[in-house]
């Protein structure tokens, strides 16, 4: 579960003030290196930092072996019991592309992409091929089932969530973080380490689709992306070519799909 923190606060309402006690999302940096060359700093919610840098791996197009888990090695953990350095031992020759370059800067929790160099060639090439309709009607469900499990969210209020159902809506699993794009690598990491990456056809985000979200369920091969909130115009660009259905705005049992409807089952459209 993911560590909580209270503060207190002066509390301002309509020109009177009170002193509260607020619960927020502890937030705290986590060095990954790989063969123990430093790879990035990423600022993140303590916890699953296994399922973390393992969803990374994969969305970064470094390790994409889904049968084969790396060594994840705690290098550090701070006074305050939260794990602060890892090191994955990856054999060169298994290495996809050289990361020495890749991200050289702090990713901070709100933008995953930050720190990189440039764009993922890797999109360019990626088609997904998974088959399978689904029933609008589901994707609520899929979301109240999210939102059940949001533990730190309903303490906080200050996290994102993001969870992976199979297409027919079975939950696989769902992970919180302080960061959109970091919950998804650890849902995608939590996949990877309990062999169920191949039953992944949906995943739920709770805050807005940018390139980047697309970019890590394209890599992960999940064909149906959906949030709460909006996608960028990129997002829906990328989904569109990579064959993903993205769907947005899902919210009160209504939803917007703005690439690949096919997979989508229509009753009737006005």
């Amino acid at each position: 579960m993911m560590d909580v923190k209270s503060y207190r606060g002066l509390f301002y309402n309509e020109g009177l003030f009170s002193t509260v006690e607020d619960v927020l999302a502890v937030e705290e940096a986590l060095s990954i290196s790989i063969n123990d060359i430093p790879f990035t700093i990423t600022m993140r919610s303590p916890g699953n930092e296994k399922e973390l840098v393992r969803g990374l791996l994969l969305s970064e197009g470094i390790f994409k072996d889904t049968a084969l888990d790396p060594d994840i090695q705690i290098t550090a953990t701070n006074g305050k019991g939260y794990v602060t350095s890892v090191n994955v031992v990856i054999p060169d020759w298994l290495l996809l592309k050289d990361f020495s370059g890749s991200r050289n800067m702090m990713s901070v929790s709100s933008c995953g992409i930050c720190g990189k160099k440039t764009w993922d060639e890797e999109m360019d090439t990626i088609q997904l091929k998974k088959s399978g309709v689904i029933d609008p009607g589901w994707v609520a469900l899929m979301f109240e089932r999210m939102s059940d499990q949001q533990k730190a969210f309903t303490q906080s209020g200050g996290t994102h969530a993001a969870a992976a159902f199979t297409l027919e809506g079975e939950l696989l699993d769902i992970r919180e973080d302080i960061g959109r794009h970091n919950a998804v690598d650890k849902v995608i990491g939590a996949l990877l380490l309990n062999k169920k990456s191949d039953s992944a056809g949906f995943l739920t985000v709770s805050g807005r689709i940018s390139y980047e979200i697309v970019s890590k369920a394209a890599l992960a091969g999940i064909p149906v992306l959906a949030s709460v909130s909006a996608p960028s115009s990129l997002a829906v660009d990328s989904a569109e070519k990579c064959g993903m259905t993205l769907l947005a705005f899902c919210r009160k049992k209504k939803l917007t799909v703005y690439s690949h409807p096919e997979r989508v089952l229509q009753k009737q459209i006005v």
